[in-house]
C-alpha cells in the first residue's frame, strides 16, 4: 500500500531536486528538499516491501471441503 506513496514522494523529490520544474518558495531550498523526499521515498518503498512481501499474503486456495469449516453448522 505505501509502495505507491513511495513512488509519489521519489518523483517529487526528483522533480524538485533536478530543477526540472523552477517552484520559487520564500525560505526553503528546493534542493534540500527534494533530497529529503527522495530519501523519504525511498524509505517508504524498503519498508512496504519488508512488511508486506506478495508471497505472504494470506489467501487460502484448496480443492473440496474447507477442514476448518464444520460442515454442522
Amino acid at each position: 500500500m505505501y509502495i505507491g506513496l513511495g513512488i509519489v514522494l521519489l518523483v517529487v523529490g526528483l522533480i524538485l531536486a533536478l530543477d526540472v520544474i523552477t517552484a520559487d518558495i520564500k525560505y526553503v531550498n528546493e534542493d534540500a528538499l527534494g533530497t529529503i523526499l527522495i530519501v523519504a521515498g525511498l524509505v517508504a518503498i524498503v519498508l512496504s516491501l519488508i512488511y508486506a512481501p506478495p508471497w505472504r499474503r494470506g489467501t487460502f486456495v484448496g480443492r473440496g471441503e474447507d477442514p476448518r469449516i464444520d460442515p454442522r453448522i
